[in-house]
C-alpha cells in the first residue's frame, strides 16, 4: 500500500474527502517527524513507538575498492512494534 492508497482508505473509513484525509495524514507524519527531530519519543499504546537511535562513528570498507572509509556518527529513526500490532501480524 502506498501513500495514495492509504489516503483513499483513510478517507473511506472516516467518511471524509480525499483532500481532508491527505491533510490529516500529512499532519500526523509532520508531528511525528518534528518530535523525533527534537529527540522525543512518540508512542501509540498497542501499536508501537518511534524514537531516535544514535549510531556511533565507525570504520567501514568500500566494497568496490576495498578502501577503508570513516563513517560519521548519525541519528536514525527507529520503530518498535507494540503487542497489539504484533498480534495482528501473527494471527
Amino acid at each position: 500500500m502506498n501513500k495514495g492508497e492509504f489516503v483513499e482508505a483513510l478517507a473511506d473509513r472516516l467518511d471524509v474527502s480525499r483532500a481532508q484525509a491527505d491533510r490529516a495524514l500529512s499532519a500526523v507524519l509532520d508531528i511525528i517527524s518534528e518530535q523525533l527531530g527534537k529527540g522525543e519519543k512518540v508512542a501509540f499504546t498497542g501499536f508501537g513507538s518511534f524514537e531516535v537511535s544514535e549510531r556511533a562513528a565507525r570504520t567501514g570498507r568500500n566494497p568496490q575498492t576495498g578502501a577503508t572509509i570513516e563513517i560519521a556518527a548519525s541519528s536514525v529513526p527507529k520503530f518498535t512494534a507494540g503487542a497489539t500490532l504484533k498480534a495482528a501480524v501473527n494471527k
